[in-house]
This record gives structure tokens, C-alpha cells and sequence, in this order.
């Protein structure tokens, strides 16, 4: 091989491993960290909105039984997902009244994989957004279009 033939290929090289996606983190399946026995129903306003891989956040702060806020964490489908279904990370907004359907998690309280939010005031009150993500092993409810 001659070394201009050997440098080209040495700079693709180079280039390829300097170009690969780094991973973002290990994707796991519904059953690892939430239970399907554990249906949740929270209704609070949202405080923070994350529109990250693999999955998307959204924060909720929930009247708790002494009066005070009690933040609520829900895991979103992946914002890819989320956008083809036809919203963005602007749909959500902080300060918005929400009620959030979704399955608890295994280890912490106040944590979800949250399946639909509906909005309960403004001009959007009623309408319902499924938030959850698809063939992951959540239960089936009907509200993924993919699931029937």
C-alpha cells in the first residue's frame, strides 16, 4: 500500500471514529422500572419540561396532603416520537394545570412513566396527549394508536 493510499485511509478511519454517535445512556424496558400493578393519577401544574434522549421529562408539582407542593417526575416517549404524534417541547409548558395518568415506579415515590397528560384548564382544557412510550412493555389502554 502506498503511504498517500495508507494516509487516506488512516484520515477516514479517524474520521468515522470521531463522527459515531457516543450513547446517550442504556434504554430499558417498561417492566424494569415501573409496575403495571401501580396506575397513578396526579393532577398538579407543570414546573419543568426536559426534552432529552432517550426519553423526555416532564416535572409536576402536586398538592401534597399538608398543603405543600410535592414534586412529581413523568418519563415521556422520546421527543422523536413525541414530535411525529404531532407536539413539541412548547406544548408543554411550565405553569400549565395538568392531570397525569401513568404507572409508578419501582424505587421511587414520586417518580412515573407517565401514559397520557390531559389539560384541565385554559383553552386547552380536555384535551388529552398520549405521552407514553410505544412497545415497551406498558400495559395496553388503548390511547397508543400503534397498540390497536
Amino acid at each position: 500500500m502506498s503511504s498517500k493510499r495508507f494516509m487516506l485511509s488512516l484520515v477516514a478511519l479517524v474520521g468515522v471514529a470521531v463522527a459515531a454517535p457516543v450513547p446517550v445512556g442504556a434504554h430499558h424496558a417498561f417492566t424494569a422500572e415501573f409496575d403495571a400493578n401501580r396506575p397513578i393519577r396526579v393532577r398538579g401544574t407543570i414546573v419543568k419540561v426536559e426534552w432529552i434522549n432517550p426519553h423526555g421529562w416532564i416535572h409536576v408539582d402536586v398538592k401534597g396532603k399538608d398543603g405543600q407542593p410535592v414534586r412529581w417526575m413523568f418519563e415521556l416517549g422520546a421527543p422523536g416520537a413525541l414530535t411525529r404524534r404531532g407536539f413539541t417541547r412548547d406544548y408543554l409548558k411550565p405553569g400549565t394545570e395538568v392531570e397525569v395518568d401513568g404507572f409508578l415506579s419501582k424505587s421511587m415515590p414520586t417518580k412515573a412513566n407517565g401514559r397520557a397528560i390531559k389539560y384541565t384548564s385554559g383553552p386547552q382544557a380536555g384535551q388529552e396527549l398520549f405521552v407514553g412510550s410505544s412497545g415497551t412493555g406498558a400495559p395496553k389502554d388503548g390511547r397508543d394508536e400503534t397498540e390497536r
